[in-house]
């Protein structure tokens, strides 16, 4: 199968400045942040001062930011406006001690692919089967169920939401639902039809089989290690198969889409085609598979001879979708 290659382009309030050397230098917003990134194994286009412009570059220590600018804020929202028919998801950048800022930019073509798959579905829903709090206007309304495995701070959530969705949204780490549920409340989308599972992915999924539970769209951003709500070990090596199969089990008869996403495990998107098309061939639809990258802005990149080129694409992780 032929490998796409999914873009996240330069925004209003995100873009990616410059990569090279191990590191990426990134403006969120109003603020320009300067942090590892191992993938990026070549030179940088911009000059070490103007790197060192950054307002706040994670230590070399591995464990704290430190700021150059000193009015920097430790919280700010930014806003992704390249989602169609949407003003744009908004999100609560933190930069946490693991370097991560709160949201994943590179997931931008799959929150698109999610909204678009969900407003195009064009036919009856399954019901909604657990009562929850909805807008008035939209009582009744059957609606596209969807569940996020390791769902993090929510992107993929507000994505479907936007789109009238209902969601469920699981995630072992009370920190990160509790972040999830203030971008989605930045969103505007904390009235929508969502739940909010503090659970480890396995066991909610296994308890969903005996439910009864049924969803038009699963996605999951599985990590190679880590741990449920409760202290539960999650290994990809041995744990990501089991939960494919069991995540199988809870798909409507009529399903939407399944998507996986990858990072830091070794795999490749062609090993997570592999796993997921026994699963879900028999509903028939389409596979893509490929990597997520960023695009660093054009406008900052320059050519010998002044002109504006290309910018580069630093690669960030892996895809694997089947969709009807």
């Amino acid at each position: 199968m032929e490998s796409k290659i999914l873009k996240t382009l330069p925004s209003a309030d995100y873009e990616l400045i410059d990569s090279g050397n191990e590191e990426k230098l990134e403006r969120y917003g109003k603020y320009i942040l300067r942090r590892p990134d191992p993938q990026a194994l070549w030179n940088k286009t911009l000059s070490e001062a103007e790197w060192k412009n950054a307002d706040a570059t994670f230590g070399a220590d591995k464990k704290t930011w430190k700021k150059k600018n000193a009015s920097m804020q430790n919280e700010w929202q930014i806003s992704f406006d390249n989602l169609p028919a949407q003003a744009g998801l908004k999100f609560n950048i933190k930069p946490t001690a693991f370097k991560h800022t709160g949201v994943f930019p590179e997931q931008e073509p799959n929150w698109i692919f999610i909204k678009e798959k969900i407003k195009n579905a064009g036919r009856p829903i399954n019901p909604v089967k657990y009562p929850l709090k909805a807008d008035p206007s939209e009582a009744g309304f059957n609606r596209v169920k969807i569940l996020n495995l390791f769902g993090y701070t929510g992107g993929a959530t507000l994505a479907a939401l936007s789109a009238g969705a209902e969601v469920t949204h699981v995630d072992g780490s009370k920190s990160a639902i509790t972040w999830a549920k203030e971008n989605a409340e930045l969103s505007g989308l904390d009235k929508k039809p969502v739940r909010w599972i503090i659970d480890d992915a396995r066991k909610f999924v296994m308890r969903e089989i005996k439910r009864g539970g049924k969803y038009d769209g699963i996605i999951m951003d599985p990590p190679s290690f880590g741990r449920g709500g409760k202290g539960e070990i999650w290994k990809i090596e041995s744990d990501f198969l089991k939960l494919l199969e069991e995540c199988s089990k809870i798909l409507s008869d009529n399903p939407l889409f399944f998507i996986i996403n990858g990072y830091a495990a070794g795999y490749s998107s062609q090993a997570y085609y592999n796993a997921l098309k026994p699963l879900v061939e028999k509903y028939g639809g389409q596979f893509e598979i490929g990597e997520l990258t960023i695009q660093e802005s054009l406008l900052r990149q320059k050519a010998t001879d002044g002109q504006t080129k290309a910018g580069r694409l630093l690669p960030c992780g892996i895809f694997a979708r089947w969709s009807k």
